[in-house]
């Protein structure tokens, strides 16, 4: 009626099948995410990218304006150093 070796074999039989399924189910998904971390980075390489070449058109733009207007640049960040050191003052 019972047949413990048989049902033995099937547990077993069936572990097998579980610690296969989990773990491909698990290399699936390292994949998955590994290509989803590669896809960002690339993206926030270009970012970055992008953000430098901006950034190295403004210190330009910057770098000219003083060149042009030393005096009015020079009021302007005093200016902006008096409001600065009121605002931190007041805190």
């Amino acid at each position: 009626m019972f047949d413990s070796d048989r049902m033995s074999e099937e547990l077993r039989t069936l572990k097998v099948d579980v610690a296969r399924l989990l773990s491909t189910a698990g290399e699936e998904m390292f994949e998955s995410s590994k290509d989803r971390a590669e896809i960002l980075a690339d993206q926030i390489k270009a970012a970055l990218a992008e953000l430098g070449e901006t950034v190295s058109e403004e210190q330009e733009q910057l770098h000219d304006f003083i060149t042009e207007r030393p005096v009015a640049s020079l009021a302007s960040a005093f200016a902006l150093g008096v409001v600065v050191g009121f605002m931190l003052r007041r805190h």
